[in-house]
């Protein structure tokens, strides 16, 4: 599931259960400065779990199998008090069961591993998340984007663009932290949970069991922090907020005498002191110090290595640890190579996707036209086109992504090549196709009657900095994320392309694609926009009453809206919280006659 639609999810979700109170008392005294000595008690309270297990559920990683075999269905048999008196005995007395350990590859060729706690685990560490998090939010560094609600790459990248097309800082320190997950100081990390108003010694207690879990194979580990674990991310940006807070500290933060109007005027004046000017960028352990001249990128760089070896116990590697001028070359963050180049008197950032990345593509683009070559189906050509959409919707970020991907698109090429007896050349018919590349519509590749989205077929998206005032744990700061909650068509139809309905025959999940871009990713019945977790294909005439699955006879609605059409007795309370015109309403009515209910 798409990360922006997976934390909007879990809000719908805790205001579902009556937590969303809770949370947003725990952000407002944390940004007070308070300190919490009675958390336990709201980890272990039934609504908080109930929303754990509901939150774990829907994941792709529910059925996933830890050391002891189970998976969330294992869980799902139990009775709502069977399920809370179970959770909340095994926190009272927490011990936690062995990690399983998996390895993935890495970019350069070695292999990550990954801990995979056993469901139980998984649900208890979503319980601690989801009340340590509003705690964390408040007291976490803006300018810090992975692992965070509402935050993405491309608003880091954003940033990162920010600092040089408006801020003119063209000296950057890459610092590339050795092995940061592996080698995280478990008695600094407690410390710093500590400071930030977490002091509640059996939530601690239980943070620290987690920390000290066998690892499959291993053992009990004295550093780092489990890769694949819930609560890892916010540890870890835990780890390195205090590194937040210390560069702003120096320039952005630095106490002054005189009150200024504005940020820009405090810069104006303090840039006539002896401060040396730095502004940071990160996305979880990947980070970039912007200076604006040589001697204060020199000094950055000797003093932030000391800083993090002395403070956090942390080494950083030095073939990747550098200076770069952007004037002269090229850094990389988030896979996308940037520049400063000459503009109208000044210089402005031009972003390429990185050449480890394109081969990285290349890659697996050729990879899935093999597999084509060996199984000409329609489930294979349709991964193929769920592999183009999602690096298209990544690397729209970059300035120059349309020359990257025509780079790409002659890589592969010749691998497509060999697919000559199972594809026409022609003009494209799809109604996807033509929703999101109507632009290229000459000599398209068509494999197994599915038009392939052309590679080259991909434009700069802006990126648009991150509004601070969104957040989850305010009234005013939902109201942003509610009135901005489509996904965009691309990444719904991504989501469909990578998530097919197995119980549904191929004519179903090729249709309800079509339908969904037919209607523009809004519901059929109020016109509201879609998103990922709130979205469901139905048929309008039900299969059991004859009903296809026919283009015509699919419809795309709202979870809500499916309930109002399928429940037999409507009462007032089920119509809270929905808005339903007169057109709207006589669409649900309709759909009610079909299913012999009375209309509303």
């Amino acid at each position: 599931m798409n990360m922006k639609a997976k934390k909007r999810k879990q809000l719908r979700n805790n205001e579902y259960y009556d937590m969303q109170e809770v949370f947003d008392q725990l952000y407002a005294n944390a940004g007070n400065n308070a300190k919490f000595t009675h958390l336990m008690q709201i980890v272990m309270s039934a609504e908080n779990i109930k929303l754990a297990y509901r939150n774990i559920k829907k994941n792709k990683g529910s059925n996933t199998r830890g050391t002891d075999g189970k998976t969330i269905k294992d869980y799902g048999s139990m009775n709502e008090e069977e399920m809370i008196a179970y959770f909340q005995s095994k926190m009272m007395n927490y011990n936690p069961k062995s990690v399983r350990r998996v390895e993935i590859p890495k970019p350069n060729g070695k292999m990550r591993p990954l801990g995979i706690p056993c469901m139980e685990d998984r649900i208890i560490q979503q319980c601690l998340k989801q009340v340590l998090e509003p705690i964390c939010e408040a007291r976490f560094y803006k300018h810090s984007y992975g692992f965070r609600p509402n935050r993405s790459t491309r608003h880091a990248v954003a940033r990162y663009s920010y600092l040089i097309n408006i801020m003119q800082l063209y000296y950057v320190v890459d610092v590339d932290i050795k092995g940061f997950f592996d080698n995280v100081n478990h008695t600094k990390l407690m410390k710093q949970l500590w400071a930030i108003g977490i002091r509640d010694k059996c939530v601690l207690s239980v943070v620290g069991k987690i920390l000290k879990s066998e690892i499959e194979g291993i053992g009990i580990v004295e550093r780092g922090v489990p890769q694949g674990g819930i609560i890892s991310p916010l540890l870890a940006n835990i780890v390195l907020n205090e590194l937040d807070w210390w560069i702003a500290g120096q320039w952005e933060n630095f106490p002054t005498k005189h009150e200024y109007k504005g940020i820009n005027h405090k810069y104006r004046a303090i840039r006539n002191t002896a401060l040396k000017e730095m502004h940071i960028v990160r996305y979880a352990d990947d980070f970039k110090i912007f200076c604006s001249n040589p001697k204060t990128a020199e000094k950055v760089l000797t003093a932030t290595k000391m800083w993090l070896n002395e403070r956090l116990g942390l080494e950083v590697n030095t073939e990747k640890t550098k200076i770069t001028y952007l004037k002269k070359n090229s850094s990389e963050f988030l896979g996308i190579k940037f520049k400063a180049v000459p503009k109208g008197g000044k210089c402005i950032a031009r972003s390429h996707i990185t050449d480890k990345n394109i081969n990285k593509v290349s890659k697996n683009i050729k990879k899935q036209i093999i597999a084509i070559q060996h199984h000409t189906v329609k489930n294979e050509v349709v991964k193929l086109n769920s592999i183009i959409l999602g690096v298209h919707n990544y690397y729209s970020m970059a300035t120059m992504c349309n020359i990257d991907f025509h780079r790409v698109y002659f890589l592969v090429k010749p691998t497509m090549n060999r697919l000559k007896k199972n594809y026409t050349r022609g003009h494209p018919t799809n109604a996807i196709y033509l929703k999101l590349y109507g632009n290229y519509t000459t000599n398209i590749y068509n494999i197994a009657g599915i038009d392939v989205f052309p590679l080259y077929g991909v434009v700069m998206k802006k990126t648009l900095s991150f509004k601070q005032e969104i957040c989850n744990y305010t009234k005013e700061g939902r109201n942003l994320i509610h009135s901005n909650l489509n996904d965009g068509l691309q990444v719904l139809i991504k989501y469909l392309l990578e998530n097919r309905d197995e119980y549904e025959t191929i004519k179903f999940n090729d249709n309800r694609i079509s339908k969904l871009a037919g209607q523009n990713g809004k519901s059929f019945i109020s016109g509201v926009k879609l998103e990922i977790g709130n979205m469901v294909c139905c048929r309008k005439l039900p299969k059991n009453e004859g009903g296809t699955d026919d283009y015509d006879n699919l419809m795309w609605i709202t979870e809500k809206e499916k309930e109002l059409i399928t429940k037999v007795e409507i009462s007032g309370k089920d119509l809270v919280g929905v808005e339903l015109d007169n057109k709207a309403k006589k669409k649900l009515n309709s759909l009610r006659l079909l299913m012999e209910n009375l209309p509303i």
